[in-house]
């Protein structure tokens, strides 16, 4: 099962205006990006969320781990009640950008 376009717009327009946001399609689902790093994906409508130490220590215990996929890292699996509040959107977005590193630059051939 695949992610609905209107999920992944719905997302990315709770993150609006805090930083740079959009929703990459791959395969399917989509990575999601801020502040031009990769934060999470969604796959099967579903939000998952990078691990960090902050981030971990801003959520509490108010989240569950899984997989994006099969074999992906385990992430944060963030639920529709905590995405429909924006200020709090926008908050985990920001540590987890804020916390994970730069991009590496990609090497031209």
């Amino acid at each position: 099962m695949s992610t609905n376009q209107e999920t992944a717009d719905y997302i990315v327009n709770q993150l609006s205006g805090a930083g740079d946001s959009y929703a990459r399609k791959m395969f399917g689902e989509y990575a999601l990006y801020f502040n031009d790093k990769v934060i999470g994906l969604i796959t099967d409508d579903t939000l998952f969320i990078k691990i960090t130490d902050e981030g971990k220590a801003f959520m509490g215990d108010s989240y569950e781990e899984g997989n994006a996929y099969e074999g992906a890292r385990v992430s944060m699996i963030i639920s529709e009640g905590l995405i429909s509040d924006r200020n709090w959107l926008v908050a985990l977005a920001l540590i987890t950008a804020k916390n994970l590193p730069l991009p590496k630059k990609k090497r031209k051939i």
